[in-house]
């Protein structure tokens, strides 16, 4: 059993503890229980109320934070580091969840343990406090740059690292990352656009999809050890379900065709696989990122097999969201059915319809897509997987093509197909220029809609003024009363990007070289990027917009009757001339169609009744020319 003075020894060395006297370790030693830590031991849970505090004395812990679903590893914690200090400041549930990664041993805490330290020993206990408020201080900031995206350096408090070597040689890797040396070249060489690969966690987990079809494929042809697919299968899951994402750093564009990114996975998952197994990062002699989570495949078919998955989920969620839009301008449509209003072409009065046609036409433009997307989201389905570098399949056993995709339609619950050339499938990027034209076509659309909704909305005393728009913010810092159609606006922005967006993926496809493209990064990113964008955009827009639009039926209804379109309509029974001079003379004097064509005689009452009626005209009728009608004034 171990002795006050063994514990007092060992809590020497931890870093929480730097500068405690003597005393201060000896009477702590007298309340501490030393207690074994075993790996996916859960220390406390996220939410559960606080009960222990703990000073790591060997292993490792990972404090995680769980949001919409999805797992994120904060930080990592070491030997001499302390978890649940927050017991020490106040008694509000964790925040975070604390899990074992490696097994050591930890020196515990009760609270029990704690209120006979406040009562025998207050000036230990006012040490603990104060050392407890710096460390949740530091790691506040930490775990704050990791959510927000701003990136950190990965590390311990005292910055350990570990060294891993590569073609080039040796490099320091910080000691907590699961990325390696690979990854750690790629963060140097590409600080481009700043966002990393862990603002796509579609393309992550797609990623993990792909590395466990080919380890079970490994399995099962023999290549791959069971106690390696066991692990390897499990790393992929676990980041499948939103765990360690933090760790996929490379930028999303970069040289290399994709390399960076398959090596950032492969040595997550590596180092993951080597925790399960109770073994150091790093320790690629036991299992390597290239040797078995690379097994059988290359960059190559990987990475883009990667962008495909991605896509194809990315699109489901993208049409299910331009589908819901679109039912929402339907349901306005039928809300607005009975109001009359004028059409306009040119910018200039047309002809009558009703507002309900105009919402409804916004409606069917949208499903259109919705079905074009559905027919490009067909097209990315097929893959190279199994193509290796250029598609004749070295370094893959026989077989393994097919079986592969066999696993990936399992894991990644995507219906996806082998391309029948595979070297042709390797250096093609039609599908990705196919999808994005698409995409440009419902932006193109979208914006247009957006236009549209602004005019219509516009005044609202010196414009159209014929819709309102919801009332989002205040639209000025000058004008008072002024509010701005901002929501629309912004749907515009998206939609400029992603028209930009197919110059890039344009040029990007139609840049490739051979037997291969180098510049899928930027194809995925844009592509990703701007589905991402329009899913968005049609949320809101449906959201914060359509859905509270209003009519202003008297205002419309104003424009109608006072309208020189509505001369259209006596066309079939004047003629197109005689309709010309009453259009003419009501332009310039102001008056109505009405009063004209019956001062002049060209029709009676009841036929300008029947024939002028707005609702009459907002839909095909067979209207004949009464030839009895008196012939047109000379006046």
């Amino acid at each position: 059993m171990t002795t006050p003075a063994e514990i007092a020894e060992q809590l020497r060395g931890a870093s929480f503890l730097d500068g405690f006297t003597d005393a201060h370790l000896w009477k702590l030693s007298r309340h501490v229980t030393p207690q074994p830590l075993q790996p996916d031991e859960t220390i406390f849970a996220e939410g559960d109320v606080r009960q222990r505090f703990a000073i790591l004395i060997s292993g490792a812990v990972a404090i995680e934070k769980s949001a919409d679903g999805r797992t994120t590893r904060l930080i990592t914690l070491g030997a001499g580091e302390a978890i649940g200090e927050g017991l020490l400041l106040d008694d509000s549930n964790h925040g975070t969840t604390a899990r074992v990664i490696m097994p050591g041993t930890a020196m515990v805490l009760t609270r029990a343990q704690l209120d006979d330290i406040i009562r025998e020993a207050p000036q230990l206990y006012a040490a603990l406090v104060a050392r407890a408020a710096r460390s949740i201080s530091a790691r506040l900031r930490r775990a704050d740059a990791t959510l927000v995206g701003r990136g950190r350096a990965l590390g311990f408090g005292g910055h350990r690292t570990r060294t891993e070597r590569d073609l080039l040689g040796e490099r320091d890797v910080p000691f907590e990352a699961l990325y390696g040396i690979q990854t750690l070249r790629a963060l140097e060489n590409f600080p481009i656009t700043g966002i990393p690969l862990r603002e796509f966690p579609v393309l992550i987990e797609a990623l993990a999809a792909v590395k466990e079809a080919a380890a079970h494929t490994n399995h099962e042809l023999g290549l791959l050890h069971q106690t390696h697919t066991e692990v390897i299968v499990r790393a992929t899951r676990e980041i499948r379900a939103g765990r360690h994402h933090e760790h996929f750093l490379v930028d999303m564009i970069q040289g290399g065709a994709g390399t960076s990114t398959n090596m950032n996975a492969n040595e997550v998952i590596a180092n993951r696989a080597l925790e399960l197994l109770n073994q150091p990062r790093g320790a690629y002699d036991v299992l390597s990122p290239n040797d078995h989570v690379n097994l059988s495949q290359s960059t190559n078919d990987v990475y883009p097999t990667a962008i495909r998955i991605a896509l194809h989920k990315s699109l489901s969620g993208l049409r299910a969201e331009l589908a819901r839009l679109a039912d929402a301008f339907a349901a306005k449509g039928t809300e607005f059915a009975p109001l009359l209003k004028m059409g306009r072409t040119q910018m200039q009065d047309a002809v009558p319809m009703t507002l309900g046609q105009e919402f409804h036409a916004f409606a069917n433009t949208l499903r259109e897509d919705v079905e074009r997307l559905a027919e490009a989201q067909l097209l990315i389905r097929e893959m190279n997987l199994g193509a290796t570098a250029i598609g004749t399949g070295i370094n893959a056993p026989p077989g393994y093509a097919d079986l592969v995709a066999t696993h990936l339609a399992q894991v990644a619950e995507v219906p996806v197909l082998t391309a029948p050339d595979l070297v042709e499938a390797t250096s093609d990027t039609g599908a990705f220029v196919q999808l994005s034209g698409v995409m440009k076509r419902t932006a193109t659309k979208l914006s247009k809609i957006c236009n549209d909704l602004r005019l219509l909305s516009s005044g609202p005393r010196a414009g159209f003024g014929e819709i309102n728009l919801p009332a989002m913010q205040p639209g000025s810092s000058i004008m008072p009363g002024k509010v701005n159609p901002v929501i629309p606006e912004v749907v515009n922005q998206v939609c400029f990007d992603v028209i930009g967006g197919d110059v890039t993926v344009t040029m990007a496809a139609e840049a490739g070289q051979l037997q291969l493209n180098a510049f899928e990064p930027v194809i995925a990113y844009r592509l990703l990027r701007g589905i991402d964008m329009l899913r968005n955009a049609c949320l809101v827009l449906r959201e914060r917009c359509v859905v509270g639009i209003t009519a202003n039926a008297d205002r419309m209804r104003h424009f109608v009757e006072h309208s020189i379109g509505i001369v259209t309509a006596l066309v079939p029974v004047i003629g197109y001339a005689q309709a010309s001079e009453v259009a003419k003379v009501a332009l310039h004097s102001g008056r109505g169609v009405f009063e004209i064509v019956l001062e002049r005689g060209l029709l009676t009452r009841d036929q300008l009744d029947e024939i002028l009626n707005p609702a009459a005209m907002t839909a095909p009728r067979t209207v004949t020319q009464d030839k009895s009608a008196a012939p047109a004034s000379t006046m």
